[in-house]
């Protein structure tokens, strides 16, 4: 038996803990954390940005993952969720705090409800004072939770809309999330300052507001003194999400010349497959040296654009815009720098082939045959 700290005559779970993928991402528009767990292949998703639908969207397949839940810690008022485009992407269920009686709910959350994805959990813990519905998850061993705007890098959050209550705000800080073991890393919804995380006994030692000695009534004085302004976003934000982020129009639809994927890097990606069935529909531009596409191992695609990256600002007007293009490169690297450069000169219909000419040789049905692989038909 491995060994590990003991609690109350029994191991602590952190010490057996199945292991779990973890990954912290940020809205720099909105200051906004969002969090992705994974174990087992099933992952949650904690607030979500609606305006980072694709970048999310792209690490959860990119990662092989299955989007199981995804959760918001509060109804937001300075961006609007993504959560119900998780939701018709993945299939995902959205949990809220079943208080706010928010529409499109699919899990509605309450104190003790627990969060199961693969071998871990989160277990939800009532934290109001924000607003009426925070919530706080807690992880199964402890070892971290998610905070949303209750409990910030210090500080707290705000309580002067959304029915928030300071008293409860710092009974919510004090007696639940403080109650938890010192070393209990805290990821906030929020920070402004370019900090990622603290602890329980960072907190409780150093926040200026609900930390030290600080009493209910230093921290009801200072919260009732910040004179912020409202959240720019707040009027549009509450009622998207008190209906989980669903849009009031059709959300446009991925672009209708062909299957592109967006990466977690922002490249707008194709198939080989797919490219290599519509080859007439598209106009391939190949941006590696001349030398490589008279390489007999990969070759080069037939009816291909031979124009080198390191060109291809000076000549972009020698691009036809006339069919989407699709760039290539040996490896996809490249090729993806490429549709940086024609998306900065107007190229709206433009795509990486994934994985680039090794790819294509190995998914391809024209390079199984052999036909496109040479460097026949090049347009100089």
């Amino acid at each position: 038996m491995p060994i590990g700290k003991w609690i109350g005559g029994y191991p602590s779970f952190r010490a057996y803990a199945p292991a779990m993928l973890f990954r912290q991402l940020f809205d720099a528009t909105s200051s906004t954390y969002t969090y992705l767990l994974a174990s087992r292949g099933e992952a949650v998703l904690v607030d979500t940005v609606y305006e980072q639908h694709a970048r999310d969207a792209a690490l959860i397949r990119e990662l092989d993952l299955t989007l199981v839940h995804t959760l918001d810690t509060h109804v937001h008022a300075d961006h609007v969720t993504g959560a119900w485009r998780m939701k018709q992407a993945f299939g995902s269920r959205i949990g809220l705090a079943a208080s706010v009686e928010a529409d499109g709910v699919d899990t509605p959350l309450a104190d003790g409800t627990r969060v199961a994805f693969g071998e871990r959990a989160l277990l939800v813990r009532a934290t109001p004072g924000h607003t009426s519905g925070c919530l706080t998850f807690v992880l199964d061993d402890e070892s971290m939770a998610f905070t949303g705007d209750c409990l910030l890098i210090r500080g707290a959050g705000r309580t002067d809309f959304q029915e928030g209550d300071a008293h409860a705000l710092y009974r919510s800080i004090r007696e639940v999330i403080f109650a938890l073991p010192e070393s209990s890393v805290l990821y906030p919804g929020h920070d402004y300052s370019g900090r990622t995380a603290t602890t329980v006994g960072e907190e409780r030692r150093h926040n200026p507001r609900v930390g030290g000695a600080a009493n209910e009534t230093d921290f009801v004085g200072y919260m009732d003194n910040l004179g912020l302004p409202h959240p720019k976003q707040i009027d549009i934000a509450v009622p998207a999400n008190m209906k989980c982020g669903r849009p009031e129009a059709e959300v446009p639809a991925p672009p209708a010349w062909g299957p592109v994927v967006w990466s977690y890097a922002s490249v707008p990606e194709i198939e080989a497959e797919w490219v290599s069935a519509h080859l007439d529909e598209v106009h391939v531009l190949d941006v590696r040296q001349p030398s490589e596409r008279g390489d007999p191992e990969l070759g080069a695609i037939e009816g291909s654009q031979a124009l080198p990256l390191g060109e291809l600002t000076a000549r972009v007007a020698e691009v036809p815009r006339d069919k989407p293009v699709v760039a290539v490169c040996r490896s996809g690297r490249r090729s993806a720098q490429a549709t940086v450069i024609l998306r900065r000169h107007g190229f709206e219909r433009v795509a990486n082939l994934t994985g680039g000419m090794i790819r294509w040789r190995e998914q391809s049905p024209l390079a199984e045959t052999g036909i496109g692989c040479g460097s026949r038909g090049e347009r100089e």
